[in-house]
């Protein structure tokens, strides 16, 4: 029979669909399967407004079969069929959309959701093959008719045999290249795998003879099982899991249907701390499940770290990994979003247009903090785990963002506390404070221990204030951006003002005496220190740093650690010395006999102020000679 030319362009317009359009190759067995999901549901239409058409569910399922040795691949279905002037229609012209005309010219019923637009998916198969043939029969019809192309060259129709009703796609797969293997779509492990990454709830059951082994029966079982014998059987078996589990009623769920699907999608390998289902109905509707991890993923914390949900239209899935849904600072979270709302691009992989995705991301992040305040009011246990694994992750959301996400994230923070030995939010810090406080006060450091131990922590604490403990290098540049919650504002310990009265004030006459002392010190340490004086804070030791300006010193500790930095980065220190320490009579009876010994007693000081911050002593050499001296 004489080929017919495409009615649609020319040969740059199909080649620029084969080869511009689709990201993958492998998209095809998608967009097939998709269509002939399409020709079910306009069976399932018709038997609704049709009496004499009687649909049973059963009776509709799509299969695959692929032989290797003919290198063809064919996936067909039960569904409507085609005609020969809907073969001509729906196949002769290109970007001409037969599921898009259906749902134009029928009235929509509830369950129906066509998925084919824009008509360009069945052209997907040339991607993989050189010849396409259909054969279809229509419902109703009694002849059946066979299209067929060899690209953009054009496609012939004639009649043909086939029993039944419905479409069946026969592709004639192309030979491998050094640059594409195409014996991957003949081989059954990976035409499953593909079945179940894109189409796997797809509502009808998609089919396939699948190869298996069993035991010969007279092979024993008392031998080795290298010994043993097996034999192939072929079983029919189907491919898709159809009904998602997130169309599914929630009271008809139980936990561990959750924790089975967060195993079966590979989110993770263990049970996830938390799951999360959501079904939004209105202007844009879509349903999710997604999941908080146990733990954090090995690549979490790298650049390799990839960050979205899975997007799915109508149970297609449409994109592995959409980060849009996802705000960096919720990035932990798995799972997927269905909506049958979405504006797609011709080619289903991206969209058109971010209003809708934009509505979906709003809401997915709104019920992913209430699910977030609901675990730390109800699990407090489970939400400490989560803080411990995921916790920076919230401050550097409040960090990145200059403290645009203060709102969303602050009530989600948690510090280690001197009171409380524990990890406590932010509010329960607050309905703590003692009447007279005037901050909320915290003290940074490596480690728990190690802030607990520090000398500026002294009169906070005998105060009877409540500190929190920052060890995380992130901690303070975080609480720079929040910089108050509930109208308190924060406080390190080692400012220069704490804002706290001291008991005993330094009279007019000390600070005269003092201060040429100071003056001397000051001047002996040459631009290491902004200034030494009597300190309001320490009790029990007889030195510390404190600092001044919003650069602080452990901020100056995480910036100097910094690949990039050129070490001209340093906060304005102020060596505080104790003057009812011992220590101070000495400094005053060296400054009044002996200032060389004064330098190097000042020296000494410093540096064991440098120590106690965790900073690096510039000259330890200097520093354990001034100490032998200093001990003669």
């Amino acid at each position: 029979m004489a080929k017919k030319q495409f009615k649609a362009e020319s040969k740059r317009l199909l080649d620029l669909m084969i080869n511009s359009i689709y990201t993958h190759k492998e998209i095809f067995i998608r967009e097939l399967i998709s269509n002939a999901s399409d020709a079910i549901d306009k069976s399932y239409y018709k038997s609704l407004t049709d009496t004499n058409i009687n649909f049973n569910k059963d009776d509709f399922f799509i299969r695959i079969s692929a032989d290797k040795e003919d290198r063809t691949l064919t996936i067909s279905d039960t569904g409507i069929g085609m005609t020969k002037e809907e073969l001509e229609s729906n196949l002769g012209t290109i970007a001409k959309s037969g599921s898009f005309d259906f749902k134009e010219k029928n009235e929509t019923k509830d369950g129906i959701d066509i998925i084919g637009q824009f008509g360009v998916g069945f052209y997907s198969a040339f991607m993989v093959s050189d010849l396409v043939i259909v054969t279809s029969k229509a419902l109703g019809s009694d002849t059946a008719y066979k299209w067929q192309s060899s690209g953009a060259d054009g496609y012939s129709i004639e009649p043909c045999e086939k029993e039944t009703t419905g479409t069946q796609i026969t592709l004639k797969i192309k030979p491998n290249t050094d640059d594409n293997n195409y014996d991957e779509y003949l081989d059954e492990y990976n035409l499953k795998s593909l079945v179940k990454k894109y189409s796997d709830f797809i509502k009808y059951p998609i089919k396939m003879n699948v190869v298996k082994k069993k035991l010969k029966e007279d092979s024993e079982k008392e031998k080795e099982d290298s010994e043993k014998e097996y034999e192939e059987y072929i079983e029919d078996e189907t491919l898709n899991s159809m009904v998602p589990i997130w169309r599914r009623n929630k009271s008809e769920l139980k936990p561990e249907d959750y924790d089975n699907f967060y195993m079966d999608k590979h989110f993770g390998y263990e049970k996830p701390l938390k799951y999360i289902h959501a079904s939004i109905e209105g202007i844009t509707s879509y349903n999710a499940i997604m999941y908080i991890p146990a733990k954090a993923q090995y690549d979490f914390y790298t650049k390799e770290f990839e960050k979205g949900l899975e997007l799915y239209s109508n149970g297609v899935m449409i994109m592995n990994k959409c980060s849009d849904l996802l705000p960096d600072y919720f990035s932990f979270v798995q799972g997927l979003v269905d909506s049958a709302d979405l504006s797609l691009n011709i080619s289903r992989e991206l969209l058109q247009h971010d209003r809708q995705l934009q509505f979906i991301a709003k809401k997915i992040k709104e019920k992913i903090k209430s699910e977030l305040l609901s675990m730390q009011r109800d699990e407090r246990e489970k939400y400490n785990e989560f803080f411990n694994n995921f916790g920076r992750t919230l401050k550097y959301g409040i960090y990145q963002g200059w403290g645009a996400n203060k709102e969303i994230l602050q009530d989600l923070l948690m510090f280690y506390s001197s009171s409380e030995k524990n990890l406590v939010t932010l509010d329960e810090y607050i309905s703590r404070m003692k009447e007279d406080q005037k901050y909320i006060y915290y003290a940074t450091g490596d480690t728990n221990d190690k802030i607990s131990k520090l000398p500026q922590t002294e009169v906070v604490l005998d105060k009877g204030y409540e500190i929190l403990y920052f060890t995380d290098e992130i901690d303070e540049f975080a609480i720079k951006m929040l910089m108050n919650y509930k109208e308190k504002e924060f406080k390190s310990v080692s400012s220069s003002d704490l804002g706290i009265e001291p008991d005993e004030k330094e009279s007019e006459e000390e600070k005269e005496d003092n201060k040429d002392i100071f003056n001397y010190m000051k001047d002996s340490l040459k631009g290491k220190v902004k200034e030494v004086r009597a300190s309001k804070r320490l009790k029990n030791h007889p030195v510390c740093l404190a600092s001044e300006g919003e650069l602080s010193i452990e901020m100056e500790k995480v910036l100097s650690a910094m690949p990039d930095n050129k070490g001209d980065i340093h906060a304005a220190k102020i060596l505080e010395i104790n003057t009812s320490h011992e220590v101070f009579d000495k400094l005053k009876n060296s400054f009044n006999g002996d200032k060389e010994k004064l330098k190097k007693l000042t020296n000494v000081l410093y540096n064991q102020a440098l120590l106690i911050e965790g900073l690096t002593i510039e000259d330890p050499v200097q520093y354990a000679n001034d100490i032998c001296e200093l001990l003669q």
